[in-house]
């Protein structure tokens, strides 16, 4: 049996699965089909013509049209298996948007909370997208993709499967992901590479001027001063750096993919304070 919190607005085009879970507050849009295994969070407004299945939403998210959420994903391997996606909270969800669900019945994909998806972007299986991200109109991450905290992924961007994308880096409109992109860099260009430390996006998140001195002193070290990246690695290791600098070095070590580096043309774009 379904439960409907008796607050829930739901338009009577809607089709309300049998065992949907619908919370306080809900409001369902006209001709959306609320399908097997959903859960909504309370606060959720979700508009006309969308699909949700096997997923669960958080609360206040909204949803304006068209939305395609939980749908199977897009991987010859995958035969019918009972996987999910899940969301977060106060996410915005703008028309025509798709969201996968995982491959296998131990693959998840998630969004976090606090996230922006404009129109035609999508998200694909296995996914995990983290909190205050924003993809732009028809962003496209495959499979497998991670994207981290506060990252801007702009219009027209395509990110190969099991790409990792760092905090609060920005990958510019039309870009082509291959392989890994740095946390707090701007990159651009197919392949993308990073040219610049996307400053604007750190000042805005509040890192201090030691903080972000401290990055670029990281970023200088990788990329400009003539060494092999493991060298380079080992060096900055050996220096008492914050965290945020620290996690630049995590990153590399963690790579499966390699790291997108700048182009030897590239300058030091981000050298003003």
């Amino acid at each position: 049996m379904s439960s409907i919190h008796p607050t829930a607005k739901i338009h009577p085009t809607a089709i309300i699965n049998d065992d949907a879970d619908i919370a306080k507050d809900v409001v369902i849009g006209p001709y959306t089909v609320i399908g097997e295994d959903v859960q909504i969070g309370e606060g959720t407004k979700i508009g006309a013509h969308c699909i949700f299945e096997f997923c669960t939403i958080g609360k206040n998210n909204l949803f304006t049209g068209a939305a395609y959420v939980g749908m199977p994903p897009q991987d010859w391997s995958y035969h019918g298996e009972h996987t999910r996606f899940v969301m977060g909270d106060n996410n915005v969800i703008r028309e025509s948007v798709t969201f996968h669900r995982g491959s296998t019945a131990t693959n998840l994909t998630s969004v976090g909370s606090g996230c922006m998806f404009m129109a035609n972007s999508h998200v694909a299986h296995d996914g995990r997208i983290g909190n205050n991200v924003i993809l732009v109109n028809c962003a496209s991450p495959a499979g497998h993709v991670h994207i981290d905290d506060r990252a801007t992924i702009s219009g027209l961007s395509g990110i190969h499967q099991f790409t990792h994308i760092g905090k609060l880096a920005m990958l510019s409109g039309g870009g082509m992901v291959s392989q890994d992109i740095l946390p707090y860099v701007t990159a651009k260009g197919n392949p993308a590479r990073p040219f610049r430390l996307n400053l604007v996006g750190m000042r805005r998140a509040g890192m201090t001027r030691e903080q972000i001195q401290a990055i670029k002193h990281v970023y200088k070290t990788l990329f400009f001063k003539h060494m092999l990246l493991k060298d380079a690695v080992a060096a900055l290791r050996a220096e008492n750096l914050p965290p945020e600098a620290a996690m630049m070095l995590d990153f590399i070590e963690s790579s499966k993919r390699g790291i997108a580096r700048p182009r030897a043309i590239a300058g030091i774009e981000d050298s003003e304070d």
